[in-house]
């Protein structure tokens, strides 16, 4: 049997969160998680709350909480899971992915060879 690796993935807490979020602002559906040029290693991160799934997006959906991925970000996040972090520097979601080969500290930037 060959393992098939997901192209993106939500892990627990990141639904819980996404779900929680979601369930206070009525007018969106979904989290987007894209990936684009900047940041000081020169592709970063953005997360935003959308009411609207492009044709071509990714949907995810995991207890009560969608995620939507734009096929270009797909590129870069294959293999990648969305994770949130409740810790005592503060809460905030993550991407742990297998791609980067090179991040910053900030977290949300990150290079790819």
């Amino acid at each position: 049997m060959n393992d098939v690796i997901a192209p993106f993935a939500i892990s627990a807490a990141a639904a819980a969160r996404v779900a929680e979020i979601l369930a206070g602002e009525p007018g969106a559906k979904a989290l987007r998680v894209e990936v684009l040029a900047g940041g000081c290693s020169g592709l970063q991160y953005k997360f935003d709350l959308t009411d609207a799934r492009a044709p071509d997006d990714l949907m995810l959906e995991r207890d009560g909480a969608t995620v939507f991925v734009d096929p270009v970000s797909l590129d870069f996040l294959g293999g990648a899971e969305l994770d949130f972090s409740d810790a005592l520097m503060g809460a905030h979601f993550m991407i742990k992915n297998p791609n980067a080969t090179a991040s910053c500290g900030c977290g949300t930037s990150f290079s790819v060879d």
